[in-house]
């Protein structure tokens, strides 16, 4: 299944239940942050890059990876608008241990270091806001570990599909991002694009998704998590 728990803390929920919009706030902190502009497939940071900052999306996609020693490269995350990535740098993290690529055109916040410590101290709401956010993550990556070790990877593609689209948050599941590639998706769940693309096909002739100018997933794919 795809708990509760493992939401992410989104725009809307955080100015609910906090009182305050995180890009209101986190515009204005002051010193140490600026807005910057990303092309789709430009490098935000590399694996091995000083961690000194703090990322925030304001708009668009971000694709997490990490290269094996013998040049393996797997995906990790992808992540959108509302999403914090790089806080390694604040719990001493002096490198980065993987890197970050914007999938789409992307406008994200960098916040270094210091600003973003002192911001946690100085706002509480905005500290549980970003606490929060953390814990939710941190249980992702236990469903994800999870996911791997124990469902079948028709099972695991259905789950990952169903967080593309947000499924789970508030709203109507969304677009998938449109040129997501078979291959990506084979890295995320560990098996083959061959496998892959029989699944999405068996799921397309089911009406699980559609394609209709990009990735379409509809929330009866959920029936595939569920069926044991």
């Amino acid at each position: 299944m795809i708990p509760r728990g493992g939401r992410m803390v989104s725009k809307a929920v955080a100015k609910k239940a906090y009182g305050f919009d995180p890009n209101t706030f986190l515009a204005t902190i002051g010193n140490g942050r600026k807005s910057v502009l990303f092309r789709a497939k430009q490098g935000v940071f590399g694996q091995g890059d000083a961690a000194d900052s703090v990322f925030y999306i304001q708009k668009g996609r971000v694709r997490l990876t990490v290269v094996s020693k013998i040049g393996k490269e797997a995906t990790i995350g992808i992540l959108k608008d509302g999403d914090f990535f790089g806080e390694g740098c604040l719990a001493g993290q002096p490198l980065r241990m993987g890197a970050a690529t914007a999938m789409t055109e992307c406008a994200v916040l960098r916040i270094d270091k210091k600003a973003m410590m002192e911001a946690l101290h100085r706002e509480h709401a905005f500290s549980d806001m970003f606490v929060a956010y953390l814990l939710a993550r941190n249980i992702r990556y236990e469903e994800d570990l999870v996911d791997q070790l124990f469902n079948s990877s028709e099972k695991r593609l259905a789950r990952i599909l169903l967080l593309l689209a947000n499924f789970g948050k508030e709203g109507r599941p969304e677009t998938v991002v449109p040129k997501i590639s078979q291959e990506m998706l084979a890295e995320m769940i560990g098996t083959t694009r061959s496998r892959v693309s029989f699944f999405m096909n068996r799921f397309r002739k089911l009406g699980f998704i559609h394609y209709n100018g990009g990735l379409q997933v509809h929330s009866s794919l959920l029936s595939v998590v569920l069926h044991d």
